[in-house]
């Protein structure tokens, strides 16, 4: 399952991100690939800076305060993004992501792309993820992001014109489980729409006692 958040970032977030993007330093993004998949990344990362550093806390302070984002990741922990650049020529071919990342070892249970470009400004470099349906292209508004299991095949075609600015990170969840956080997940949307319609009904409070008694039986597996 992939989730399309149009609004993950404010308009001030995506004007102040805007701003610094052609102002940091960028290096070769293989560096940060692993071995298998350092032959296929042809990108740039942005280097460590004080600037870089700002808009990793802007985005990943973003991500933690959206609803719809928390109540689909149950975020454990989160990577500190990976500012992208990508000229064109250049892409990242086909591969899966690290299972565990840095050196506190997070395990990827999700993966997000954040775009902070326009799509009218560059022409290729679409995100395709590979899945049992068949392959799905992605390439939204700046101020989006797709969020998607880590154990996804996926790639990013190459630009042909322009210059293509994401931001990815990874997500450990709370509920390692896919199908135990969809499951968690829809029992939250339902006790919101029994919220509105009910209040604080009786279905209400056994729907709550539900997800929180499978959260905690879930939680840390």
């Amino acid at each position: 399952m992939f989730i399309l958040i149009s609004d993950a970032l404010n308009s001030d977030d995506l004007s102040s991100l805007q701003k610094m993007l052609p102002e940091l330093e960028y290096e070769p993004g293989a560096k940060t690939a692993g071995w298998h998949a350092r032959a296929v990344k042809s990108n740039w990362q942005a280097k460590s800076s004080a600037a870089r550093s700002h808009c990793q806390r802007r985005i990943k302070q973003a991500l933690l305060e959206h609803p719809l984002f928390k109540a689909v990741a149950l975020p454990a922990r989160i990577a500190d993004p990976l500012i992208s650049r990508t000229a064109p020529g250049e892409g990242y071919g086909r591969h899966v992501d690290d299972a565990l990342m840095g050196p506190a070892l997070l395990r990827t249970d999700l993966s997000c792309t954040v775009f902070l470009n326009d799509p009218e400004s560059y022409e290729g470099g679409e995100l395709v993820l590979a899945g049992l349906g068949g392959e799905e292209a992605f390439k939204l508004p700046a101020g989006s992001l797709v969020l998607y299991p880590s154990t996804s095949l996926h790639w990013v075609e190459p630009v042909r014109s322009g210059l293509r600015f994401v931001a990815a990170t990874w997500v450990e969840s709370l509920v390692r489980d896919a199908g135990a956080r969809e499951v968690l997940f829809d029992l939250g949307r339902v006790m919101e729409q029994l919220h509105q319609h009910e209040g604080k009904s009786e279905s209400f409070d056994l729907i709550a006692k539900s997800r929180a008694n499978l959260l905690r039986r879930w939680a840390g597996q």
